[in-house]
């Protein structure tokens, strides 16, 4: 009888260590699945607000310019250096280098932050909390330097914690690339009276 209650309790705790393990992988894929939607929902948001129109390098192709993908997301190139400051008159209020990465006007010269989880020269540090409060607050990491025109973070700060999280999630999922934006440049001095 002894022999018996042994065996029976050896095989309801395999059943239940069955059951449990069967829990844990659907578990597992109910899981992935969500990851695999937010990732999905985060290129849709990424590819509808125009990411890639200041953050992808422009080249010029067959009818005229358009994103070099070989180095979406990496924001102003490196070996492009840091332009100056075009002079501007009215009526003009700024302009834009032809690869559509650096921007120039009364806040002086601005270059698009390379987007990709690289560790060193992207977001590859970034914590989801580091992007939402700097998408939130305009500033890097939420406290640092300002973002500058012409990123339009007051309106990409409407989107919710949702939104931005799944933005957060496909942006990791993009190929890292090595690309160290230089830093802003201030406006240029007024003329002397």
């Amino acid at each position: 009888m002894k022999k018996f209650i042994v065996a029976a309790s050896m095989i309801g705790a395999l059943l239940v260590a069955l059951v449990l393990r069967a829990d844990d992988a659907a578990s597992d894929a109910t899981q992935a699945a969500q990851k695999e939607a937010q990732v999905k929902l985060g290129e849709h948001l990424v590819k509808s607000i125009g990411c890639g129109d200041c953050h992808t390098p422009h080249k010029m192709g067959p009818n005229g310019p358009e994103e070099d993908m070989t180095r979406f997301l990496s924001g102003h190139p490196a070996d492009a250096g840091s332009p100056p400051a075009p002079t501007l008159s009215d009526p003009w209020m700024g302009a834009f280098t032809g690869d559509s990465t650096a921007f120039a006007g009364p806040w002086g010269v601005s270059f698009t932050r390379n987007l990709t989880p690289d560790n060193d020269t992207g977001l590859g540090k970034w914590t989801e909390q580091n992007f939402i409060e700097t998408i939130r607050s305009g500033r890097e990491l939420g406290k640092g330097r300002e973002l500058l025109p012409p990123m339009p973070w007051p309106a990409f700060g409407n989107l919710s914690d949702d939104e931005l999280k799944a933005i957060y999630a496909y942006l990791r999922t993009i190929p890292a690339i090595h690309n160290a934006v230089p830093e802003p440049l201030p406006p240029p001095a007024p003329p002397a009276k």
